[in-house]
């Protein structure tokens, strides 16, 4: 069953569309990954999974129903953990224990906030009295999960949750979010650019690019300038002097984004421009992660100063013996360019 289904969504701020979609379904325990650029609509999408806004058009079930903002369902089972966290001015134990005394739980509160430590690798004897001011950033950032963890939620929103922190504390944020995956059947959807989170951990993983999902991969955006070209092609020159080709766009529109989905990756000398009438640019690979699935590799690849993430199957990068650092090219059709 689907704990979540979005269907033809759209949200603007202001006059501003800041996210639309057309059809998104996320599974009861599962986790999602979300990557993006900044201001791509990470943290709009947790805020509409969390209710805490109201999609501007469009629908959002929550298992099959519509479901109000900040209704019970939603305070005692939906918990959001931004990207920044507010602490109250109070102890340790205040704040974790703070989501229980609201809700008139209160049964057994020390041993519940000494498991919820524990949980986020904190030692309940040397934390629980201190104030919430006296915690470095990684502590705080592990107290806050743990106040989300006490309630053990059915769905767990993570915006960013190991950006600012040390690498042991974000080890310890990812070993307690996928604990309560696996004790208490919770779905995490994460929003990060931690690729050990997205690929090792993460059930599915979904690209969002000026608010769109791209399911084939992470969305390459270009900007400007363009010069005009021949054949009705605008021409953009990279760093390295490469020349990216273009259709012109509809008024009003400046950002050109080539979808990983449409293209293709060869070696030197492998490729048949003529045959599928593509353009061709050259790069090399710098990074690979098996995806959790174990058949398909993330595969990024920099071109002059555009990097450009593509969905492999594993057979293909091993066949190809792909490594950081070999020589490829990725062939592209420029009709198929996208401008938003």
């Amino acid at each position: 069953m689907y704990l979540y289904q979005i269907r033809d969504t759209d949200h603007f701020y202001g006059d501003k569309q800041v996210l639309s979609i057309e059809n998104l379904a996320i599974p009861s325990a599962s986790i999602t990954g979300l990557i993006g650029p900044n201001g791509s609509g990470k943290s709009t999408l947790l805020k509409l999974l969390s209710f805490l806004e109201v999609p501007s058009y469009g629908t959002i079930l929550f298992q099959g129903l519509k479901v109000a903002p900040f209704s019970n369902i939603v305070r005692s089972r939906i918990t959001l953990l931004p990207q920044e966290p507010y602490l109250l001015h109070r102890s340790v134990f205040d704040n974790i224990a703070y989501g229980l005394k609201i809700r008139g739980d209160t049964n057994d509160l020390k041993n519940r906030v000494a498991e919820a430590l524990t949980l986020v690798g904190l030692e309940p004897e040397h934390f629980v009295r201190r104030k919430s001011q006296a915690l470095s950033g990684g502590e705080a950032q592990r107290v806050a999960l743990a106040a989300r963890l006490i309630l053990k939620p059915s769905v767990l929103l993570l915006d960013e949750p190991t950006a600012s922190v040390d690498a042991y504390s974000a080890r310890l944020i990812r070993k307690a979010s996928l604990q309560a995956r696996e004790e208490w059947g919770t779905t995490l959807v994460v929003a990060t650019h931690d690729w050990q989170w997205l690929y090792e951990t993460c059930d599915s993983v979904l690209y969002l690019l000026h608010g769109r999902l791209f399911k084939g991969g992470l969305g390459c955006a270009v900007y400007g300038p363009w010069r005009i070209g021949s054949e009705g092609l605008l021409l953009k020159e990279l760093h390295d002097g490469q020349i990216l080709f273009a259709p012109k766009p509809e008024e009003g529109k400046q950002m050109a984004v080539l979808d990983p989905s449409r293209l293709k990756m060869t070696l030197p000398g492998m490729d048949d421009l003529q045959q599928e009438n593509r353009r061709m640019l050259n790069g090399f690979v710098i990074r690979l992660f098996l995806e959790r699935n174990g058949a398909t590799v993330q595969t990024a690849i920099k071109v002059a100063e555009l990097v450009i993430t593509i969905r492999l199957d594993r057979s293909k990068v091993e066949m190809l013996r792909l490594f950081p650092g070999k020589k490829v090219r990725v062939l592209y059709d420029p009709q198929e360019i996208e401008w938003f």
